[in-house]
């Protein structure tokens, strides 16, 4: 049985991607800070899956500890997602994102030289594009300067991590998330951020679980159907599975190159406003919310091409918008003891 290491395996995606590699028939270590995570998650991984899976507290930024790491634990992959990941904060506190996002990959890749793991899944993601020359986005377009901190060390981190490749042994895929959304059809895991919510469903959840008085809606005024921007959501139950399938590519030799991105999402665009409605329609909750201005750092308009992914991995998206949108609400309402 293969040992990976998921790092911050009890965060968002990280928790849902844990579960399906349980189910896969991998072994799974996590390692997480809980800067943004619970450590009763693994508890709620269990009850999903029936394996506790083996949890370690350790701040990546520590060299040190993750140098101790692993020379107590024999690693065969990992998925790195611990990262700092607003892209408002970011634009408001860039060195602790160049921190806690560079410098912990870094430590991480000089880990796998010293002790021979070649197999290596990175979470990157679409902002990595900036704003861009057309839609749908392919694998192909330019990486464009970066409209925040956070973008910055995505694109960052994939030059780290080509370039790492190109000199050794590390074989490794970098996928470039669309806009996760959803919950575990269980209501076990889902989005819980700590403080207020950075990304849109939460804080459109917590609205409509009375947490937050008002949901505000960041601009109307961009060329888009409706004024608001515009993403590709994906349910990150289809998110995590992507995962397993890069990381058995890796394992079993299928990849074409040692440094190779994909891009994950749904190939359909909606609005923030087409959000809302969706949920007010699958929810039954009327949304209080507010127009505001534009909010730094925010592209206009980004949906992904996803046809490298299908033809390649032979991979797509199965679940919609309103099935992550319903799961969202069934998960809030679990955590808040609603009926």
């Amino acid at each position: 049985m293969k040992k990976i290491l998921v790092t911050g395996g009890l965060g968002y995606i990280g928790s849902h991607t844990v579960v399906e590699l349980q189910q896969a028939g991998y072994q799974v270590c996590i390692i997480d800070d809980l800067s943004n995570a619970e450590a009763e998650v693994a508890d709620h991984i269990q009850a999903i899956s029936g394996v506790q899976p083996q949890f370690d507290k350790l701040d990546l930024r520590v060299k040190a500890d993750v140098e101790d790491y692993f020379e107590r634990n024999q690693i065969d992959g990992i998925i790195h997602f611990a990262a700092s990941k607003a892209v408002g904060e970011s634009v408001e506190n860039p060195l602790k994102y160049y921190e806690n996002n560079l410098n912990t990959l870094i430590y991480l890749l000089q880990a796998c030289q010293k002790h021979d793991i070649a197999h290596f899944i990175f979470s990157s993601s679409c902002t990595v594009y900036g704003e861009p020359d057309s839609l749908p986005i392919t694998e192909d377009a330019p990486v464009k300067p970066a409209m925040s901190p956070y973008g910055n060390t995505k694109q960052i981190a994939e030059e780290i991590l080509r370039d790492t490749c190109h000199a050794g042994a590390l074989q490794c895929i970098s996928l470039r998330y669309f806009n996760p959304i959803g919950a575990h059809p269980s209501g076990q895991i889902g989005e819980l951020p700590k403080g207020t919510p950075q990304n849109l469903v939460p804080f459109i959840t917590q609205t409509a679980a009375g947490l937050r008085e008002q949901l505000s809606v960041f601009g109307n005024d961009y060329p888009t159907s409706d004024g608001s921007c515009v993403r590709d959501y994906i349910h990150v139950v289809d998110l995590a599975i992507a995962h397993v399938v890069a990381l058995q590519r890796l394992m079993d030799g299928d990849n074409s190159d040692q440094y190779e991105v994909y891009n994950l999402g749904t190939g359909r665009g909606a609005s923030v406003l087409e959000v809302v409605n969706a949920f007010e329609s699958v929810s039954g909750q009327k949304l209080n919310y507010q127009i505001v201005d534009r909010r730094p750092g925010d592209v206009i308009a980004v949906y992904a091409d996803t046809n490298k992914a299908k033809d390649v991995l032979g991979w797509k998206t199965e679940r919609s918008m309103e099935e992550a949108l319903d799961s969202a609400w069934v998960w809030e309402k679990n955590i808040r003891n609603l009926t």
